[in-house]
């Protein structure tokens, strides 16, 4: 490993153990849902209504880890923590198989 590629994964490390600062900092000011991250029903409060495109297309995708919480609506803020760090590692590791296996399938091809 290079040392460019040691200093990513340390990168990426670093910030899978911060990603819990997502639901931290909204608690500690009060602020609500991380912005961008609203359901329908954040949407229809903060705009009036929910886009027809929206609505038409909402239960296409369903998260394969709902909030990044692998305990439920009632979960305590530790597993909260938790599921937030673990689910960032997923993400990383979800990725790093894409890449690495189109990097050895363009490899292969390039001969």
């Amino acid at each position: 490993m290079t040392k460019s590629q040691k200093k990513l994964w340390t990168g990426l490390i670093i910030m899978a153990l911060l990603s819990p600062i997502g639901i931290l900092m909204p608690q500690m000011f009060k602020a609500g849902n991380a912005w961008g991250e609203w359901g329908t029903d954040t949407l229809a409060k903060l705009l009036g209504y929910v886009p027809v495109g929206l609505k038409r297309y909402v239960k296409l995708w369903k998260a394969p880890i709902a909030d990044y919480n692998l305990g439920g609506q009632d979960a305590t803020l530790s597993l909260q923590i938790v599921s937030y760090i673990i689910s960032g590692f997923l993400g990383i590791l979800a990725v790093g198989l894409v890449v690495y296996v189109i990097s050895k399938f363009l490899a292969k091809h390039e001969k």
